[in-house]
């Protein structure tokens, strides 16, 4: 079984993102294992950050950009993102 941080790689703190904490609903935006489901990241959000209750989780498949670097064609890795919404009253200390 995977430890909660090997499931969530990382926080997305961008301008978007922040406006949806500051909202009256609470969500946060992470990059997680591209193999992991909404089960497993409900149960790693809960258990990494304690007191915090999840209410929804939401997933994203992403493709990775395709880059060119002289004259050779190259593609980053694919990824996925999960949108977080917590319940009222819960809040994740991210900065």
């Amino acid at each position: 079984m995977k430890t909660p941080f090997e499931i969530i790689r990382k926080p997305i703190i961008t301008e978007k993102t922040a406006r949806g904490q500051a909202m009256e609903r609470p969500q946060y935006t992470f990059q997680v294992l591209a193999e992991a489901n909404k089960r497993e990241v409900r149960a790693a959000i809960e258990s990494a950050y304690p007191g915090v209750k999840v209410r929804k989780v939401n997933s994203m498949n992403l493709e990775g950009k395709k880059r060119r670097m002289r004259q050779r064609q190259g593609k980053r890795p694919d990824w996925k993102k999960m949108i977080v919404i917590l319940e009222k009253g819960s809040a994740i200390e991210l900065y």
